[in-house]
């Protein structure tokens, strides 16, 4: 087990992966599901174009983290973290705007808090693993 491997940062960024894995998936499987799952249900094929564009963007997200975790780079993973900020944020506003009940957005809103949380620990990780071990 590296360095980095046994920081709580690293682990915070698994789940993230692999939240969007499940969310590709299930876009691809239940595309209306996920709609309303989301909190902007589609109700015609028509309507489902945004779906398969977000679950796209999980398909990408999940591969890119998974690449950066087997990497073990931290620093990448942290500036990731914090960006991605940006995407909860703009999903709870889009659910709330499809009136989406406040468990839903607060779901979201609840993601990019962890993000947050997550940032925190691999810029912590990051520094720990960047500085040379003392007495080598």
């Amino acid at each position: 087990m590296t360095l980095a491997t046994r920081t709580i940062g690293f682990w915070l960024a698994v789940p993230l992966a692999m939240l969007q894995a499940v969310n590709a998936v299930r876009v691809a499987v239940d595309p209306i599901g996920f709609a309303s799952y989301f909190g902007a249900p589609a109700r015609t094929a028509d309507s489902l174009a945004w779906v398969h564009v977000y679950g796209a963007r999980a398909a990408f997200i999940a591969l890119f983290v998974t690449i950066l975790l087997a990497r073990k780079n931290l620093e990448a993973l942290k500036w990731a973290a914090l960006a991605a900020v940006v995407m909860p944020l703009s999903d709870a506003w889009v659910a709330q705007a499809a009136g989406a009940s406040a468990g839903t957005v607060g779901r979201h809103l609840v993601t990019a808090a962890y993000l947050i949380v997550a940032f925190v620990f691999l810029a912590r990780a990051d520094a720990q693993v960047g500085r040379p071990v003392r007495g080598t």
